[in-house]
């Protein structure tokens, strides 16, 4: 099943550590088998707000890409950006082939109280 890194980040002034880290990135995910979804494109907000950049990262499964995320190589370059970048980042499961969100409404109907 995919996984995926998905990270919500601050506007940030440009910074050589921020461009050696972009630089540098790929070749920390690529052995998790980790490729770029979205990166550094124009967002459009169609509710509430959400100021910044919004990356996701695609990974096979979860394993690789907490593996990733727990790696000696990004661990060395993750201060580059974070030295100048606030941000939230979340790793999340993707869902099965086939999954079916009537289902999970029907499962959620099934545990409400019974009038």
């Amino acid at each position: 099943m995919p996984a995926y890194a998905i990270a919500h980040l601050q506007e940030a002034a440009p910074h050589p550590e921020i461009a050696e880290y972009m630089e540098r990135i790929s070749e920390t995910f690529a052995p998790y088998g980790g490729r770029f979804l979205v990166h550094g494109a124009q967002h459009e907000v169609k509710e509430g707000s959400w100021p910044g950049h919004v990356v996701v990262i695609g990974f096979p499964s979860l394993t690789e890409a907490r593996a990733w995320w727990d790696s000696a190589a990004y661990q060395e370059i993750a201060p580059l950006r974070s030295r100048h970048i606030e941000g939230d980042i979340i790793l999340v499961p993707g869902l099965a082939e086939g999954y079916d969100p009537a289902a999970t409404a029907q499962s959620m109907r099934e545990a409400l109280p019974a009038r």
